[in-house]
Formats: C-alpha cells, sequence, structure tokens
C-alpha cells in the first residue's frame, strides 16, 4: 500500500505578502494550495489566485518533470482557485477539465475555454474517476461555500481533498511559534470557517455526514495546512462550529468604545465578573481590535454583553457592522445583556436590541444599563445586579 501523499505533490504557493485577503479578512499571509497527483494519467487538483500564477506554474512544471498533464479538476470556482485555468490548458492544451454540472454552467463566467465541449468530463454525486492506482470519488458540497462545490475523496491513499473547508487564513510557514499543529489551526481556522463558511452550518453538517462514511487519513484544503493527524479534533470542531454550539465557558463582553468611557466600564465589569470565577471572561473593543475575530469569538461563547456609546442617535458604526455581520453569519442560541452609553439621549440600547431581536433564539438579558458618559455609584449598582442575572 503507498504510504500517505506518497504520490500526491503540493504545488500551490505560500504568499506571506499578503494583509487583506478578499478585501476585507486582515491577514499575515495566505496559503493558495493546489495538488498533482502523480499516476498514469497525471491530474492536478485547482489552480490558485492570479497573484500567485507565475511561481505555480513553475510548480507544477518541476513536478510534472516533462510528463503530460491529463486532468484538471475543478473543485470551487472562486477566483482564487481557478484564475489559472486558462495558464493551464495553454501550457497543456490537451488536458481534460473534470467537474460538475453547476461548475460547467458558471465556468464561461470565469474563464473562456477553448473547446470546452470536448474538453470537459461531467461528473455527479458518488463518481469515480480512475488516474491508475489512485481512484477520485466525487462528492457534492453544495454552499460548503458556493453552490457548485464539490470534493474529491482519493480511495488509495484515503485523502479528503476538501476544497475551502478545513482551511485558515494566514502562512503556514509561520507555525513554528506554536506549542502543537492544533494550537497553529485553532483561531485562524476558526476565524476563517465562521466568517466564510459560517452561514452555511446545515451544509456543513450534512458535508459531514457523508465524511463519516470515508476512511480518511489526510485532509488537504485549498487553504492552510495539509492535515495528516489527530483528524478527529478538525472534524469535531467543524462539528461544535457547524451545529452554533459555544466552545467555551465564560461571557464575551464587545464594546465600541471611540472616547475610552464605554471600555472603562467593561474593564470594570470584566474585573467584577473574573471575581465571580465563572469561566473565562474576554474583552474586545471594536475600535480598536479586529473586527472578524470578534465574530469569530461571539460564537465561542453561550453568552455576550454588548456596549456601545450613542452616535448620532444611532449605534456606533463598529457596533452596527458588528452585530449585522453576526445576524449574517447565522448568530443564534445565546444569551445577551446591554449596555449603552450617552451623554444625552441615549439610543444604542434601542438599537442594539432591534438587531439582535432579529436573529434565532437569542435570550436578551432585561437588565439594559444606561450609562451617561462614565460610570458612577448607580450604574456600578446596576453592574452587579446584571453580573448576578449573568450567574
Amino acid at each position: 500500500m503507498l504510504k500517505p501523499m506518497q504520490n500526491v505533490i503540493e504545488v500551490g504557493v505560500k504568499n506571506s505578502q499578503i494583509k487583506l485577503f478578499e478585501g476585507q479578512y486582515a491577514v499575515d499571509g495566505m496559503t493558495y494550495n493546489s495538488y498533482l497527483i502523480k499516476d498514469e494519467k497525471n491530474t492536478l487538483l485547482d489552480t490558485v489566485d492570479k497573484c500567485v500564477i507565475e511561481e505555480w506554474l513553475k510548480n507544477v512544471e518541476n513536478a510534472l518533470n516533462g510528463e503530460k498533464l491529463h486532468y484538471l479538476i475543478i473543485s470551487h470556482l472562486e477566483p482564487d482557485h481557478s484564475a489559472g485555468i486558462i495558464e493551464i490548458i495553454n501550457k497543456y492544451p490537451e488536458v481534460k477539465i473534470v467537474s460538475n454540472q453547476k461548475v460547467f454552467a458558471f465556468l464561461p463566467q470565469f474563464a473562456d475555454i477553448p473547446d470546452l465541449e470536448e474538453r470537459k468530463i461531467e461528473v455527479k454525486e458518488n463518481d469515480s474517476l480512475s488516474l491508475g492506482n489512485h481512484t477520485l470519488k466525487f462528492i457534492m458540497a453544495p454552499m460548503v461555500h458556493w453552490p457548485e462545490v464539490m470534493m474529491e475523496y482519493e480511495e488509495t491513499e484515503k485523502i479528503l481533498f476538501s476544497a475551502d473547508a478545513f482551511g485558515k487564513f494566514g502562512d503556514c510557514m509561520k507555525e513554528d511559534n506554536y506549542k502543537s499543529a492544533e494550537e497553529a489551526w485553532l483561531s485562524e481556522a476558526r476565524r476563517y470557517y465562521i466568517n466564510i463558511v459560517g452561514k452555511y452550518g446545515i451544509q456543513v453538517q450534512a458535508l459531514l455526514k457523508k465524511a463519516e462514511a470515508l476512511d480518511i487519513k489526510t485532509i488537504c484544503p485549498l487553504h492552510g495546512t495539509v492535515i495528516k493527524e489527530n483528524l478527529g479534533y478538525y472534524i469535531q470542531k467543524y462539528q461544535t462550529w457547524s451545529e452554533y454550539k459555544p466552545e467555551k465557558n465564560g461571557i464575551l463582553i464587545v464594546c465600541a468604545s471611540p472616547h475610552g468611557h464605554t471600555l472603562e466600564a467593561v474593564q470594570e465589569l470584566k474585573e467584577k465578573l473574573i471575581s465571580k470565577k465563572i469561566g473565562d471572561i474576554e474583552l474586545i473593543d471594536l475600535t480598536r481590535e479586529d473586527m472578524t475575530n470578534a465574530v469569530a469569538m461571539a460564537f465561542c461563547y453561550p453568552t455576550m454583553i454588548v456596549a456601545s456609546t450613542t452616535y448620532n442617535a444611532e449605534l456606533f458604526p463598529a457596533m452596527d457592522q458588528f452585530l449585522r455581520l453576526l445576524k449574517m453569519k447565522n448568530y443564534q442560541e445565546r444569551k445577551v445583556g446591554i449596555i449603552e452609553n450617552g451623554t444625552w439621549a441615549p439610543m444604542a440600547a434601542k438599537h442594539m436590541k432591534e438587531l439582535l431581536e432579529s436573529m434565532k433564539n437569542i435570550e436578551i438579558l432585561e437588565r439594559a444599563i444606561t450609562i451617561h458618559t462614565k460610570l458612577d455609584e448607580k450604574t456600578r449598582d446596576e453592574m452587579e445586579k446584571l453580573c448576578d442575572e449573568l450567574i
């Protein structure tokens, strides 16, 4: 039997220079993965983003070492995985394109493929393609996180090519600072999942049920680290995230504090909660920290406190964006407390409550605290009562 990844070559590119992914996610580099299976039918699984095409083409050429490329598998058409299709066809004009009906329906929007009808091999759920010693089984994964997505299970080496699932932000060359592979993966994988895939928990659950029937030894995502050990850990995290269950026991406090008074108030609240010893207490200030991390961390905890100043009789923009992103990502089944601040005519609580009420099964604590600029004896007493209510 072949050793895992014995005939699968990673030809993707790690881009250490990119600082903003998809124009919105702050990243410390990004990995664009692509895989070549060497066999009787040499097969390339997915291309890469346009920013790394030159280096990737050299990797493919070196891996083939003068041999023919027979198949290009398209698992996902998002441009960061499909930008090299035309370049591969130009370089290997006899290559066949293997994908599903939805990919071929969308493909003309992304690339003008010469002789597409003669070139394409259309597959559907549970179809197989023999490459020689390797066989690819095709698994449809619609809305994880685009409608055309599919995955491939290689039966000989027991590899799941998982498209965007099990991916992560970041440059994998910078993972040596962590104690374990799991620790290196978790934070950026969670942020990646919640912000990119998080809306589609039902679809992820359907995919995980399909995966249960497979004997998987390795997971090869299109972003991030190839997962070779302790697969149960990673799959369980996806199970938790897709079921919208909290990972931690405790409370997340999220504030929007342009001048610092609201931040000072919730810092005091944090210390009160820590003294109660009710689990992890984490504080995130939206005006000074990464929004996408705040969104991801909101899903980690069963309980959240949101605290915002009033701004032009509305919510401060950072808090408004945060709550709207939570709704977009399917935030649900949580308990939330509200704190507002306003020197005059405070309105933040009203707007936060309206947004939270539009989400699924959110229990909003009745005690909403109003601060007039800074804490005083009355509001400190109300915060103490809020702590008791949270407990």
